[in-house]
């Protein structure tokens, strides 16, 4: 096991690269303490409407930028950067990027996550499932996702269809495809390794959920050539080490996970049953059902939530709320009742409870559980009485809602009881929405002091894969405990007239169809 060194013991850096910045951080691992970081914002590129897209160099040059600075601020505070042991690195999933294997050069900018231009693609996918039964769940038993467009097995065929570079690229033998991991890890290593994690791998469609390796079905399915994917690795080994940038040489990368899979680490949700919620602008559920892979009939995604080296897998079923902050974004930029959303826990106090009010906030459709495309946004229970202060409170509850229809659907897949409810994001600084998810789901919620969980995560990965500690024995942080205070009675009452909500939400858009085809 490697000696600790410096006054802060041994450290693990940690690269997150998200949707919207870039970050390194370095930890304490042991001590669950940021000793130093920096991040750098990302621009989105927008070519056309619903279109979303990345420059893969600057990506790379902002982590670059943020490794080279927090190496500075270690300086600056006397730490060695040789007290670094490790790197792990966690990023936003399914992204899309695809290079020339001799150059390194980019084919095209990444194509994020979110972007929605693979809906023809789907449809010409759509007409190759059997039987005409145009099934979007076909290959779900498979790779445990429905044919989406958030997926990268649509957004590299999106590209081999109307980018001839990558066309070109691809029938040369010259063509390499990955997620911002990969990508991140190509260059670090320059060029010698390509290399994903099987939680990354997970969300292409490409991966068989069972044996962990690239299915040759689903690649014959989406006419995507095995020689373009990079090589599945576990979560956490000893993948190689950085050649670039210098101030990190000869450091072994040694940790690789999707951002909410990390969350899922670094709340310590190592045990099956347990759960942690990401509450952002949506909110991401991921709920660990062990050694099992479990098949949702609710409408949820089975993942990988991670691998340690040579261990079994373990995994989760995933659902994910739409809108959770965009809520109170909506209320604050269109309907003009608070200048800013951190106030909404102030004005939602102004008042007792909602006054009766609901809000379901199915501005796009409804997702999971109910998976209704053609829903609409709506308040209910509006009377004289009513005041700003009753909407604003029904829209945190609207988020703590669409949390319980998530869990309740994941237990009724899993078939195990929840006892608590570990949280982290943005949103989770605001105690009332806390007081109210216990309430409203009757489970404890229980937030962490430490608020970078999904870097720590990687982290965590990154020391186990270099022995420098056991997942085992990481202690885990000073928490707020948020218990329920209301009785059954009244959360059942509550839920039942949500569900009225619900109901008065459905087939507002007669052009659309259900989400998943149904």
């Amino acid at each position: 096991m490697p000696e600790s060194t410096g006054r802060f013991g041994p450290l693990v850096g940690a690269i997150d690269e998200g949707t919207s910045s870039a970050r390194f951080l370095v930890f304490s691992v042991r001590r669950r303490e940021v000793v130093a970081s920096h991040q750098i914002e990302i621009k989105n590129i927008y070519p056309q409407e619903g279109w979303v897209e990345q420059d893969a160099k600057e990506i790379l040059k902002a982590v670059h930028e943020c490794i080279i600075k927090t190496i500075e601020k270690l300086k600056a505070i006397d730490i060695d950067k040789a007290d670094i042991k490790a790197i792990g690195i966690t990023n936003q999933r399914e992204t899309t990027l695809v290079w020339d294997k001799e150059t390194g050069e980019p084919l095209h900018n990444a194509i994020v996550w979110l972007d929605m231009r693979t809906t023809t693609t789907i449809e010409n996918i759509l007409d190759n499932v059997p039987n005409n039964t145009r099934n979007k769940n076909y290959l779900k038993p498979l790779c445990g996702l429905p044919i989406s467009p958030y997926f990268s097995a649509l957004k590299i065929r999106w590209l081999i269809d109307n980018v001839p570079r990558v066309k070109q690229a691809v029938e040369a033998g010259r063509c390499a495809f990955g997620t911002v991991d990969t990508w991140l890890i190509w260059n670090l290593t320059q060029g010698k390794l390509h290399m994903t994690d099987v939680s990354n791998a997970s969300r292409t469609m490409l991966m068989n959920i069972e044996t962990l390796k690239w299915d040759p079905l689903l690649c014959r399915f989406f006419g995507i050539p095995l020689d373009i994917l990079p090589e599945i690795r576990s979560c956490s080994e000893i993948y190689g080490h950085i050649s670039y940038p210098e101030v990190l040489s000869g450091i072994p990368i040694s940790g690789c996970v999707g951002d909410q899979q990390g969350a899922l680490i670094g709340q310590l949700c190592l045990k099956r049953g347990q759960a942690k919620a990401t509450y952002g602008t949506g909110c991401f559920l991921l709920y660990n059902t062990g050694n099992v892979k479990v098949d949702s009939s609710q409408g949820l995604i089975t993942t990988v939530a991670y691998k340690l080296g040579r261990s079994p897998a373990v995994y989760a079923l995933e659902g994910s709320v739409a809108v959770a902050g965009a809520a109170l974004s909506w209320l604050r930029d269109n309907i003009q009742l608070m200048a800013n959303v951190t106030e909404s826990q102030d004005l939602a106090e102004r008042v007792r409870c909602s006054g009766d009010v609901y809000f379901v906030p199915a501005f796009s459709g409804l997702y999971a559980p109910y998976w209704q495309q053609d829903a609409r946004g709506v308040i209910c229970g509006i009377t004289e009485d009513t005041q700003q202060y009753h909407i604003i409170r029904a829209a945190l509850e609207a988020v703590c809602f669409q949390t319980r229809d998530i869990l309740e659907a994941m237990l009724e897949d899993a078939g195990t009881s929840l006892t608590e409810l570990q949280v982290d994001g943005g949103m989770t600084a605001n105690n009332l929405l806390m007081q109210l998810q216990a309430d409203l789901t009757g489970v404890s919620v229980v937030r962490p002091n430490m608020v970078e969980t999904t870097a720590l995560g990687a982290a965590i990965l990154a020391g186990v894969g270099i022995g420098l500690l056991d997942i085992n024995d990481v202690v885990a942080d000073q928490i707020t405990k948020f218990s329920p205070q209301i009785s059954d009675d009244e959360r059942d009452l509550r839920y039942s007239k949500w569900k009225m909500a619900i109901d008065r939400s459905m087939k507002w858009d007669s052009s659309s169809a259900p989400i998943d085809g149904r």
